[in-house]
């Protein structure tokens, strides 16, 4: 595994890296996270999440947690979604996730193109997730803690199956919707629900 690129600011700055998983699902809120690491304590392998195993996200998850300086983890719920859409959704989450680090850092490298309303120095970063580890970390973080969600779901809404899908569009899930109808859950913005309630 190649080292991760950092930032010549990065390394002078308390920096914490952001991002959010969710945005393509249909069910569900959208996560997001903030991670500080401690460069003290580095953490070999990490990556873009959706580049690695659900094992290898597994144990990142466990050590990235034992070993930052600090991370937030955050979300906005479908509700929100619908409201604000998901785009502005996710960003409310990512300023969530910030506002709530133990410490506060002096940057905030954002994976993709837009930075979320901060009262703090923000640069975006268009595949930041797999260039930055920080990023790298929040988003291992957003992932995994979205996805145990979804597993957890999978037992309260049954017949969906959140469990194997996470809430995608996949086949299964747009076969489940036309014959079980939209849950609470579901995001009444996006067309394949608004669809199956039309």
């Amino acid at each position: 595994m190649q080292q991760m690129l950092t930032f010549p600011e990065a390394e002078a700055l308390l920096t914490a890296g952001v991002d959010e998983a969710g945005r393509g699902p249909l069910f569900g809120a959208v996560f997001a996270a903030a991670v500080i690491l401690n460069p003290k304590q580095p953490i070999d392998g990490l990556n873009d999440s959706k580049k690695l195993s659900e094992k290898r996200r597994e144990q990142l998850f466990i050590e990235i947690k034992a070993k930052a300086l600090a991370f937030s983890i955050a979300r906005a719920e479908a509700a929100e979604i619908d409201r604000l859409n998901i785009l502005h959704a996710s960003l409310l989450a990512m300023q969530r996730a910030v506002e709530g680090l133990a410490i506060r850092p002096e940057q905030v490298l954002v994976d993709g193109n837009r930075c979320p309303k901060l009262a703090l120095p923000c640069q975006a970063i268009v595949g930041g997730d797999g260039t930055v580890a920080a990023i790298a970390a929040a988003s291992i973080l957003a992932k995994v803690s979205r996805d145990h969600e979804m597993q957890a779901l999978d037992e309260r809404y049954p017949g969906y199956g959140l469990a194997a899908h996470k809430g995608y569009p996949t086949r299964a899930h747009l076969a489940a919707l036309a014959r079980l109808g939209a849950t609470d859950q579901h995001r009444r913005s996006f067309a394949p629900v608004r669809a199956a309630l039309g």
